[in-house]
């Protein structure tokens, strides 16, 4: 069996219920069309007998079809295709309800009828809406007042389903006006906010009756598979390339990985060292709405578009700038704001391993000692396959890399490593296992058990180790994957200090399986640590927490429905410091200490604060004073926030927030590494081979970008922990160690 290890956490992607080709001419629908029923085809049938065979023999739940889960798969349906209450009326949901314990019996006779009927009837819900929105942009839009005291709920996930088309009508209505009032603050006149959202509708209303059957077995095929958990999928022969995470959805333009959701387009991670990751205004979870061309061209509306036609627009010329309409993730989904991206590849040497130095002040303060510490960036678990298979002697991979930038910071005079794991979406299972071998002795690093109860213990096989001294691994939320085995392998061999954010908690392995009609992407295997804990769900609990800008409902395995849940099983045999268990609790106070009066912590925790405060908002007002005045007072607090860091740092303070997102070397968030640090450190970790004068160059230009640039804090505190673990685990060499430098 050959399995593919997924580098994150693979979000479920949602079958656009728009699927037509981009290149196909759309015919322009008349308000009102009723949507004409889609059938299932016999090529469907015989489909569904393979998905269900492998599902209920070949996954790692091993789940019965039963009432039980006919009753899960309608409740993932309706929540898939309507999740916000939306469109369905409370007796179409009642009628439904018939089909509660017999969607397994229908599962089982391959019949796909019932699936088809709730599809159906959804296009048909959406093309009364979006009916309802032309007519009312024709017919009332215009004396539209916003002025009144109206508000608008944006949280419909508990909402009770509506119970008339009157009631249906008046909920569109309001979002009407809400869509209106955004583009009314965004500076837009009131026809031209008509003629767009008209054209918006239309656009959505003519893809609706495009709809193809295979649409409808994708929706209704993909609820029975997300029944499993959230990596289990079904690919249609036409969709495969266009829903496939790991390859077709990592843009050549900006480097990110895109899905569906509802009506928008959702980043779901940044490729590392990409054009997206570099500029640092994208972040995972971020929705984009529109899409621009260089400087001043015109946002074109994506709202309700295919994902690929999304893709298209995005995509462009290497050099050239694509602007982006986005709602941030840390909003509550009402304000959007405009982002430009430089289109570029993805070069290897920027996603390969590179190293750095901090220094950082230890000892009095009145009289510190300065104490060199270096950093081992990795931005994602890689191997040159093609490069070891032609027995290259010099093919690249993270193990080969990294052990040749530990030699050179031995040489540079390092007290310890800091293995920086941020926004490492993981990679290569064989590098993460290898990388590992680097600092323990030959041992088991990982286990993986079989749907059968098999467990296969895979170990580092290198009896040698290439560094012996103290490190750190310093993780997020996005380290995911190969991320959480070495940062768990590194735990449970008491080796090191892991310090950061919980980790993502992806700890399921997929395969691909040919089906006579597309394929299927199913769990069959899981991830344990060393120790017997289970990567899955929970991930990796570093022994000193940072605080987190992430919003673990967000993003991470936890936040996806169905995900398989942490377990543990026997431990594998290995041999286990006990100094880091220790010493962790002093540590912890240390830090606690530490951070307590930090300027860039302090502006965190505040900032986390108001983002959970705005994000539980989930009321806006349709009155334009007051959201004016909400949102001036949301701007001050935000620059009140930055300017009280700012002010503690002694660096200069902002007059507005516009001066804040001009300075693109600002790092003050765990979350976020300097758009500038790969940069820096590929500037000053020459390898020899070029001209004199143009590494001195490169030097001199990078100390000149780090006067700049503001240090990385959390990378800095990690340091700082670093070097309390060494004076803790050894105060007399520490001491001569500070005595030397002295």
């Amino acid at each position: 069996m050959r399995f593919t290890f997924t580098s994150k956490a693979s979000a479920f992607l949602l079958t656009s219920l728009l699927s037509l080709s981009a290149s196909a001419t759309i015919e322009t629908i008349e308000p009102g069309t009723p949507f004409q029923d889609l059938e299932p085809s016999r090529n469907h049938s015989l489909t569904s007998q393979q998905i269900m065979q492998n599902l209920l023999r070949n996954h790692y739940a091993h789940q019965r079809l039963d009432d039980k889960m006919s009753s899960k798969v309608l409740d993932i349906l309706l929540e898939d295709i309507d999740s916000t209450r939306s469109y369905f009326l409370a007796s179409d949901v009642q009628e439904f309800e018939k089909y509660r314990k017999e969607l397994d019996d229908a599962l089982a006779r391959s019949d796909m009828s019932p699936g088809f009927l709730i599809f159906n009837r959804f296009q048909q819900r959406v093309s009364e809406r979006l009916s309802f929105l032309l007519t009312e942009l024709k017919a009332n839009a215009k004396d539209y007042k916003f002025d009144q005291d109206e508000s608008l709920e944006l949280d419909r996930e508990e909402a009770q389903w509506a119970t008339s088309q009157s009631e249906l009508n008046e909920l569109w209505r309001k979002r009407l006006k809400n869509s209106m009032l955004n583009l009314k603050l965004a500076g837009k006149e009131k026809d031209n906010i008509i003629e767009l959202l008209t054209k918006r509708y239309q656009n959505q209303l003519n893809r609706v009756h495009q709809s193809k059957p295979e649409d409808a077995y994708q929706t209704f095929m993909n609820a029975v598979t997300r029944s499993f958990d959230p990596h289990t999928q079904y690919f249609s022969p036409r969709n495969t390339e266009n829903f496939n995470i790991n390859m077709s959805l990592s843009l050549q333009g900006i480097g990110a990985v895109l899905q569906t959701e509802d009506e928008h387009t959702k980043v779901v991670r940044l490729v590392p060292a990409g054009p997206a990751d570099k500029a640092g205004n994208l972040e995972p979870a971020d929705k984009i709405v529109g899409v621009g061309q260089n400087a001043d061209g015109e946002i074109v509306d994506v709202i309700g578009w295919r994902l690929d036609e999304v893709v298209d627009l995005i995509r462009g010329t290497k050099g050239t700038t694509v602007r982006l309409e986005i709602l941030p993730s840390s909003g509550n989904g009402s304000e959007s704001k405009v982002i430009s991206i430089v289109r570029d590849e993805v070069k290897l040497e920027e996603q390969s391993a590179q190293k750095d130095i901090i220094e950082l002040q230890d000892g009095d303060p009145a009289n510190p000692t300065i104490r060199k510490v270096g950093v081992i960036d990795i931005p994602t678990f890689y191997i040159d396959f093609q490069g070891r298979m032609e027995n290259k002697p010099d093919y690249r991979s993270t193990t080969r890399d990294v052990a040749k930038l530990i030699q050179e910071l031995k040489l540079e005079g390092v007290e310890g490593l800091i293995i920086d794991l941020r926004n490492n979406g993981g990679g290569s299972l064989e590098e993460a296992i290898h990388l590992t071998g680097l600092f323990i002795p030959t041992g088991p690093v990982v286990q993986v058990r079989s749907i059968r109860g098999h467990v296969e213990v895979l170990k580092d096989q290198d009896p040698g180790v290439l560094y012996d001294g103290p490190i750190t691994v310093l993780v997020n939320r996005l380290s995911a994957s190969a991320s959480e085995i070495f940062a768990g392998a590194i735990q449970d061999y008491g080796r090191g200090i892991v310090v950061g954010g919980q980790t993502f908690g992806k700890g399921t392995v997929q395969s691909l399986r040919r089906l006579h009609h597309g394929q299927l992407k199913i769990t069959q295997a899981k991830f344990y640590r060393v120790s017997g804990d289970s990567t899955q769900h929970q991930g990796v609990i570093p022994d000193i927490l940072f605080p987190s800008l992430f919003d673990k409902d967000k993003i991470g395995e936890s936040a996806l429905d169905e995900a398989l849940a942490w377990d543990t099983i026997r431990p594998a045999e290995h041999q286990k410091s006990g100094e880091v268990n220790r010493l962790v609790p002093s540590l912890r106070h240390k830090h606690q200490q530490r951070i307590a009066d930090n300027p860039d912590f302090q502006f965190m925790r505040a900032q986390k604060a108001l983002i959970t405060e705005l994000r539980d908002k989930t009321q806006v007002s349709l009155n334009e004073k007051v959201r004016q005045e909400e949102r001036e007072a949301n701007d001050d607090r935000r620059l009140a926030l930055e300017n009280t860091r700012r002010k503690a740092k002694g660096l200069e303070l902002l007059d507005s927030l516009e001066d804040d997102e001009e300075e693109d070397n600002k790092q003050s968030g765990d979350d976020k590494k300097s758009t500038d640090k790969a940069d820096n450190k590929q500037a000053s970790t020459s390898n020899g081979k070029d001209e004199a004068a143009s590494e001195d160059k490169a030097n001199s230009d990078a100390e000149e970008e780090k006067d700049d640039e503001e240090e990385d804090a959390v990378l800095v505190e990690a340091g700082q922990i670093l070097l309390d673990y060494i004076q803790m685990s050894n105060p007399k060499q520490n001491a001569a160690v500070a005595q030397r430098l002295n």
